[in-house]
Formats: C-alpha cells, structure tokens, sequence
C-alpha cells in the first residue's frame, strides 16, 4: 500500500468525529492534514437550570508523510507539538488553556513509505510530552507519536500513543480482506 493510500483511508476513520482540513499550513509549511475534535460536556441542576461544572476536551492530529522517516522529521514532529501545537491551539497563545478545559490531546501521526532506522524508532518509543495547568485545576495536554510504515506494515508508538495502534493495524487488516475477495 502506498503512504497516500493508507493516509486517506486513515483520513476517512477519523472524518466521523474529526473536523478534517487539508491541507494543513504551520508557518507557511504545508502538512497532508490536520484534524481537530471538540467535546463539551455540562452538568446542570435541575431547578435552577444553573450549572454545576463543565468540561472542554480536545484532540489535535496532524499528519506528516515521507518516503522515510528519519530523525529530522521527528525532531519535526516533536517541535511542533511544543512550539506549535500547545502554545497555539491548546494555549491560544494565552498563559493557560480557557475555563474548564479538561484535557487536550497532541498527536502527530508520521506514515512512511519505507521503514525507519532504529534510532526513529527508539526515539519515538521513548517521546513523552506532558503539561499540567494550574496543577491541574485548568486541565492537562499529552503529546502522542506514532509511527506507521508501509513497506514492512509497522506501526511504532510512544507510550501515550498506544491506544491509537488498533486503529492504524486497522487499516492494514482491511486491505488484507479485500485483497482476498
């Protein structure tokens, strides 16, 4: 399969509940794509119809292609979830996220026509990015790698990344099944 092939695929799992936009530009740069998930969530009490609490939580993708992945395009990758990612979509360029934001996710998602060397995939397998706002009180942000290669159908992860890896071997399972009808 090629890397196009499996992006788009990919792009159609997450077009259900991800605002898709593509291209997607980071200082004049341009990406493949970008997604953005939004989830709002209100209790309120009854009599009064005032509320009680309230919670904002996110999901921010940008996918990055290559014919390799190498560390150039992580360091890329991890520079734009701290330079870019963080400061500007969960931020807002502000010093903490807005009132009853819970948590955002920051992930690049890197697909690759032919498989990275080892020090890609160690590096990736060791990324970890956390911030806390306000101890908490204003929410948190985790940034997630993973790395999908096509020529030898592997998919590296960080640790945060992890419960994103049946989704992308989803893929993989279903060019399986149709090339079997």
């Amino acid at each position: 399969m090629e890397k196009s092939q499996y992006l788009e695929k990919l792009l159609s799992k997450y077009e259900g509940t991800f605002d898709i936009y593509k291209p997607y530009y980071i200082d004049g740069k341009e990406y493949p794509a970008y997604g953005y998930f939004f989830s709002d969530l209100k209790e309120r009490k009854l009599e009064q119809n005032a509320g009680l609490w309230a919670s904002h939580s996110y999901e921010h993708i940008l996918f990055l292609t290559a014919d390799k992945i190498m560390q150039t395009q992580l360091h890329e990758a991890r520079t734009i979830i701290s330079d870019y990612m963080e400061p500007v979509l969960v931020l807002k360029n502000g010093r903490v996220p807005e009132k009853n934001h819970m948590y955002s996710f920051l992930t690049v998602i890197l697909i690759s026509q032919y498989p990275p060397d080892k020090d890609t995939i160690k590096a990736v397998k060791r990324y970890s990015f956390e911030k806390e706002y306000r101890f908490k009180l204003r929410g948190f942000c985790t940034g997630q790698l993973a790395l999908v290669s096509m020529e030898d159908r592997k998919i590296t992860c960080s640790p945060a990344a992890e419960k994103k890896r049946p989704l992308l071997q989803d893929i993989f399972g279903e060019e399986r099944l149709a090339l079997n009808k």
